[in-house]
């Protein structure tokens, strides 16, 4: 600290100390304002302040002036609240600490006992150099998390304090988007099924889908939610629009999967149009979802193969027509393509899959590890779609909100380095953009957000991180966060697991926060397995080897 600043400080603690019998950390200043900026500024510790505060009962005052933690600046009658950023020696004074801070938001003062007030995000008014820096006690960090009285979801306890609720602003957290980001290890899925399980409990008529690649939350959701997969989900085929149609059925590329392309479109129409709902309807296209019998699209092809004024050879119909039969052989394949499922079942299939009614269910978990991987995504493409264009076609009847969860992100909406043109990406970022007019939200969990496409992110107004170790991810994250973060985000690669850093929308601001405990029959199946436990016992092995190969052969 300079002189004046030295002057000043010694002034604002001698004041401090006369305004009460036995004058606490919390009512003395601990540093002093140097230099001021829009978004933050540039303050002054005093180290022997920091070490007194060290020793204070008060775990918010523990951590004064450390960096993440909050301190509270006096201007006028009110007081500004800012989060510490880093910190530095100050080369001119032994004593000194030099760091910098933003701006989180601004209260009034309680009379009686100096605290903050009536919190708001946003500041109206600066402080001006040689104002008085002091610690935010857990009194004052009660009043700021304290909820508005908006509806309200609490998953934790926030960082420092040993009981202060954290809590999430629901319509704010799911009107704008959410990610949940953490690297592989850092308990990612037991506190997205804890947010999950929180606003179901908070809203137990809701419309939630979750797609699970990996079938972990089967065990998490089994009596609060609908549990989907390949033995039960029965997805008709003929949902598919045309581009989903070519995902699956087209093999080619170039010139060849243009042509593909235009004999199946043209097939394709002519199959849907022999429906009886086609006749009654008038004029369809190519991706209106009316039934139509795949033996009808494989004879079609066959026709047109056969006349003599087609455009091309027969290789063309000969790819599709192979490819179709392929599908319908093959039992893996057999929830979605089988002829069981021509029958116009639309109506019940959405019913089922977006919880309308839930029956007291109102999550559907999705589990897509079954599905074999050359049409996960379409799979995924396809129920994302259904739920933005219900959304699209549901305008005229009273609003009924769908949460649209996608865990492993980064597989469907990758970024443009490892983009491959797929629809899923196409559709995942349209509901991202506009999702929010028609009532969608969209979560993303992923733990590599390097990976994900940077226009999606940036949607996202809440955005939960836990630990990323990767500095990639870390940078990318830093640069989607608001500024006010800052501080925070520099403790990412620190957090211990299910601890968090949450800013945006979803809270009053940017917060660290230690996750609840999830009872064990809530929990997902992504524990990892104790090696040492498992390698110490043997015995069984040859049973199951053939168990798994019957299964495998079986595909079931």
């Amino acid at each position: 600290m300079n002189d004046m600043a030295s002057q000043s400080f010694e002034t604002g603690a001698s004041q401090a100390a006369a305004q009460g019998d036995t004058p606490d950390n919390a009512r003395m200043p601990i540093g002093v304002v140097l230099e001021i900026s829009g978004a933050g500024s540039q303050i002054a510790f005093d180290l022997q302040r920091l070490n007194e505060c060290m020793d204070d009962e008060d775990p918010s005052i523990v951590l004064a002036g450390q960096v993440g933690s909050q301190i509270k600046i006096r201007v006028g009658e009110s007081w500004l609240l800012a989060s510490v950023r880093d910190q530095r020696k100050d080369r001119r004074n032994e004593a000194g600490v030099i760091a910098h801070i933003d701006f989180l938001g601004e209260g009034g003062e309680e009379k009686l006992t100096g605290r903050i007030q009536g919190f708001r995000r946003g500041v109206t008014r600066y402080p001006v150099p040689g104002a008085m820096v002091y610690p935010a006690s857990t009194k004052d960090l009660e009043q700021i998390y304290a909820s508005d009285g908006r509806a309200n979801i609490t998953v934790g306890r926030v960082f420092p304090t040993r009981d202060i609720r954290a809590g999430l602003y629901i319509d704010a957290m799911l009107g704008k988007h959410f990610a949940l980001l953490g690297s592989t290890g850092t308990g990612k899925s037991t506190s997205a099924a804890l947010i999950l399980h929180k606003i179901c409990e908070a809203a137990p008529n809701g419309h939630i889908v979750m797609i699970d690649p990996h079938g972990e939350y089967s065990a998490a959701f089994r009596q609060s939610g609908q549990i989907l997969d390949v033995s039960n989900l029965q997805m008709p085929y003929w949902l598919m629009n045309f581009e989903e149609h070519c995902e699956v059925l087209l093999t080619s590329d170039g010139n060849e999967k243009q042509v593909d392309m235009d004999i199946l479109a043209k097939c394709l129409l002519a199959a849907r149009s022999k429906n009886r709902l086609a006749e009654t309807m008038g004029k369809i296209t190519v991706d209106s979802p009316i039934p139509y019998l795949l033996s009808d699209l494989s004879n079609i092809i066959q026709d047109e193969m056969g006349k003599l004024d087609k455009a091309t050879s027969s290789a063309p119909y000969m790819r599709i027509k192979s490819k179709l039969e392929e599908l319908k052989a093959d039992p893996r394949y057999q929830f979605m393509f089988s002829g069981m499922l021509v029958g116009d079942t639309m109506a019940d299939f959405i019913g089922k899959v977006f919880r309308m009614p839930g029956n007291g269910k109102p999550i559907s978990i999705i589990d897509v590890s079954g599905v074999p991987s050359d049409i996960t995504s379409t799979v995924v493409a396809v129920l994302s779609r259904l739920v933005f264009d219900f959304a699209i076609w549901g305008r005229e009847e009273q609003q009924r909100p769908i949460l649209l969860v996608c865990e492993e992100a980064h597989r469907y909406v990758p970024n443009e380095k490892n983009a491959d043109g797929s629809s899923v990406a196409r559709v995942l970022s349209r509901i991202a953009k506009e999702g929010r007019k028609y009532g969608i939200s969209l979560g993303l969990i992923t733990q590599r957000p390097s990976d994900l496409a940077e226009g999606v992110l940036s949607q996202c107004g809440t955005i939960i991180s836990m630990r990323l170790n990767n500095d990639r991810d870390q940078a990318f994250v830093k640069a989607a966060m608001p500024e006010g973060a800052r501080g925070f985000l520099d403790s990412i690669p620190a957090l211990r697991n299910r601890e968090c850093i949450i800013c945006g929308e979803g809270v009053a601001i940017p917060i660290r926060v230690s996750f609840d405990t999830l009872e064990e029959h809530k929990r997902p199946a992504s524990e990892d397995p104790s090696f040492v436990d498992l390698w110490s016992t043997g015995g069984g092995e040859d049973e199951i080897v053939e168990r798994v190969v019957l299964r495998w052969r079986s595909q079931g």
